[in-house]
């Protein structure tokens, strides 16, 4: 059982399951609100570790989906200017075990990290309504 810090996005279907599948799995929850945490560059950018900084955005956020962010071109620090400056451009959840953070919810690599059950269906970090008709 691990104590996770678990920065999300209230009212998100995605970080609910999310949560619900961490909670069975045993783990206590400390949950934060993503949008309101001061975030600095120095503290987001440990989340990232050696991922791709295109990853780092948020793909559902709405200045992506309008064009005006291109997660693609930006570089390290412009992404990370970015987030502190819009924290909606942050890929979620973030979490926190300990001295180790992580972004975006692969379930195989938080199983691996901190263990998880089983679900019925498969947990990740897409947004649902990204793919309903």
């Amino acid at each position: 059982m691990a104590h996770v810090v678990f920065y999300e996005k209230p009212g998100c279907i995605s970080n609910t399951r999310q949560k619900k599948l961490l909670r069975a799995s045993g783990h206590d929850l400390d949950v934060r609100n993503l949008l309101t945490e001061a975030w600095t560059e120095d503290a987001l950018r440990p989340f990232f570790a050696d991922m791709p900084v295109a990853r780092w955005i948020n793909a559902s956020a709405p200045q992506v989906k309008a064009g005006r962010v291109s997660p693609e071109s930006l570089s390290a620090d412009e992404a990370l200017a970015a987030m502190v400056a819009e924290p909606i451009l942050i890929r979620r959840p973030l979490m926190q075990v300990g001295d180790q953070r992580k972004a975006g919810f692969d379930q195989d690599a938080v199983a691996a990290w901190i263990g998880l059950k089983t679900p019925d269906t498969r947990v990740t970090d897409t947004c649902p309504k990204e793919h309903t008709p």
